[in-house]
């Protein structure tokens, strides 16, 4: 099929930019470097692209100097490396102003084979600003560091932060502390937030569509980046690997005990199979496996991955249990939360039945910045005596001085303990540390 280069450049430059709720992330540029926005289908890549685009034409950029392409477009489906270069003559034949700068963002770039040969030659020309999107964790592994190594500055995008989700509730967020009704009404948001979660194009919509939509988008991810892009075979044994994380959030992943209940059930899928689908899945950044703390790294392989949804509505959409796991789900909602800030994520074991949610690691330096306990409540005694003794123990044995508890609400007069904080889970997500 033949491509109309001049309809896609006419039509990207003709496109209306739509209001937006503008993100909480720092959009950095290097001069010689592409920009790279990877993250799951529907996170919000495509209108964080809208959101630089109109920042541009703020700045003065005219819109002829900017071309925007999803590759997802169904008029580009025969799109190969070769068709990169006359696209960009037709781009370039626009621009009545060769003065500015122009810039290129070539949205889900993975679709089109050797695509990054093209990026690093426009990249080394230095005559465009580049950016690409990606839904595979590949976009940053295989083919940029053969082709683009040292080419690229990534950055991450999720679903909408707990702060980004009240901002499109018209709830307003202050630094200052909140009286009754403002606490109130953040709480409730927060328990909004928990089961809806933060897809941009789910949270207007009525609890029962928005269920659906997610289910939607969790099909696509499923049949779209992992069956069709690594061409598997096992769909079934895929599929039951999936509802098993979506049931069993935040718990300790054992391939043996998994490969094991498969075959009870008649499920033809080996370990390695298996192992692979977690890759997939990871891959496409809809699943978040964190490995126990450890200096051996033969004790982060021989010890249980747990792993996290990249959405707690999703969680919600997919699981037939929320109350039950509600535990479960604050627990992966604040791993979103310390992820989204780019920080390394484990967890701690001490081999004896004692746990600790999250040790928290600067990625730079790899020292540890905070250990994490997540739990609904305290008020039960059993529960407050297991929460402690694992974050107290995870204190002692790493040689840190402090730690943190995040709670559902309000922690009242439960009795605390020297070095720990007991923090809400609004507060924490909001990052509001007065006491």
């Amino acid at each position: 099929m033949n491509i109309n280069y001049e309809q896609v450049v006419a039509d990207s430059q003709e496109r209306h930019l739509p209001d937006l709720l503008r993100r909480s992330l720092d959009i950095r540029r290097a001069p010689g470097n592409a920009l790279a926005v990877i993250g799951m289908r529907r996170s919000g890549k495509t209108y964080l692209c809208f959101q630089m685009m109109k920042d541009l034409l703020e700045s003065g950029i005219p819109r002829e100097n900017i071309l925007y392409v999803n590759f997802e477009d169904e008029r580009l489906a025969s799109f190969r490396n070769e068709d990169f270069q006359p696209l960009l003559e037709v781009f370039r034949q626009r621009i009545d102003n060769p003065d500015h700068k122009s810039y290129l963002f070539f949205d889900e770039v993975q679709e089109v084979s050797g695509w990054e040969k093209f990026i690093r030659r426009i990249i080394d020309e230095g005559s465009f600003e580049v950016t690409i999107t990606g839904s595979s964790a590949k976009l940053l592994s295989l083919e940029i560091h053969t082709s683009l190594r040292g080419r690229v500055l990534p950055i991450e995008v999720f679903p909408f932060s707990f702060l980004e989700f009240a901002i499109s509730r018209g709830i307003e967020v202050s630094k200052k502390v909140p009286g009754a009704k403002a606490k109130a009404k953040l709480q409730a948001c927060c328990e909004s937030y928990l089961y809806s979660g933060g897809f941009p194009g789910v949270i207007s919509l009525d609890p029962a569509t928005g269920r659906q939509m997610l289910q939607q988008y969790l099909d696509v991810v499923i049949l779209r980046d992992v069956i069709e892009r690594h061409e598997v075979t096992s769909v079934q044994s895929l599929r039951a690997l999936v509802q098993h994380l979506v049931h069993s959030p935040s718990c300790r992943m054992s391939i043996n005990k998994i490969y094991n209940d498969f075959k009870s059930r008649g499920l033809t899928c080996s370990k390695n199979s298996l192992h692979a689908f977690v890759d997939h899945l990871a891959d496409a950044y809809l699943i978040y496996p964190i490995f126990i703390h450890s200096r051996s790294e033969r004790v982060r392989k021989v010890n249980p991955q747990k792993v996290y949804l990249v959405d707690t509505g999703l969680l919600a959409a997919a699981s037939m249990n929320i109350t039950a796991d509600r535990g479960a789900f604050l627990e992966n909602l604040i791993f979103l939360s310390i992820r989204r800030k780019g920080d390394i994520v484990e967890y701690f074991h001490d081999g004896g039945g004692v746990e600790t949610d999250f040790v928290v690691r600067d990625p730079m330096s790899g020292a540890i910045k905070d250990l994490i306990q997540v739990t609904w409540s305290l008020d039960n005694p059993q529960t407050y005596e297991r929460e402690f003794r694992g974050l107290l123990t995870a204190m002692d044995k790493l040689n840190f001085n402090r730690g943190t508890i995040v709670v559902w609400t309000d922690h009242g007069n439960i009795k605390k303990q020297e070095g720990v904080t007991i923090i809400p889970a609004w507060r924490y997500l909001l990052g509001l540390q007065y006491v």
